[in-house]
């Protein structure tokens, strides 16, 4: 694989990833680089994982995983989705002061959406396998990537959840439903 191939992959990798940490962000009463770090690092993490788990499965899980990954991001993004909707719209109150939103999401939340955004790559790494790949390089690009992707998307976010007010949590929930939906729709147009 080409180094420009690598790099494409790894951005490909990575957009989903970034559309849900704009979202988090958004979520998030003035996050901090900080906490833009500390999610860019879970995200990385997990986006550098899944494609050498995936390789290492090789043809043993092809079959399964490109049949059923579409479905488990869908299952997982919708439901963190209606999950931050539901916190969103709970409050019943027309407004929500943007100190009470939370200063940072908890770990497993974000590490819940990382694997979400990066089944695709578990996949990716399957078929990576297949054509003998050397697989360290493309999963650093693709944890590095998602790293800086998902930092700058949660400073994005912060931008948008200053605009989206009391609706920030709910625009980060819709923006996740979508990506799952997303993720379905191109598995389905695939030939």
């Amino acid at each position: 694989m080409t180094f420009l191939a690598i790099l494409a992959l790894a951005f490909a990798m990575s957009t989903d990833a970034f559309a849900a940490a704009v979202g988090k962000g958004a979520a998030l009463h003035r996050p901090r680089w900080s906490e833009a770090l500390r999610t860019g690092a879970i995200f990385g993490a997990i986006e550098a994982l899944t494609p050498v788990v995936g390789w290492a499965l090789g043809s043993v899980a092809a079959k399964l995983v490109s049949q059923w990954d579409h479905w488990i991001a869908f299952v997982v993004l919708a439901g963190l989705g209606v999950r931050m909707i539901w916190v969103g719209v709970r409050d019943g109150s027309e407004t929500v002061a943007a100190d009470s939103r939370p200063s940072r999401h908890a770990f497993w939340l974000l590490a819940l959406t990382g694997f979400a955004t990066s089944i695709d790559a578990m996949a990716v790494g399957v078929g990576l396998a297949f054509i003998d790949v050397a697989i360290v390089p493309v999963a650093v690009a693709i944890g590095l990537t998602t790293f800086a992707m998902v930092t700058a998307g949660v400073m994005l976010g912060r931008v948008l959840g200053a605009v989206a007010g009391k609706r920030a949590e709910i625009v980060g929930g819709v923006l996740l439903i979508v990506i799952g939906a997303l993720i379905v729709v191109q598995h389905l147009r695939e030939p």
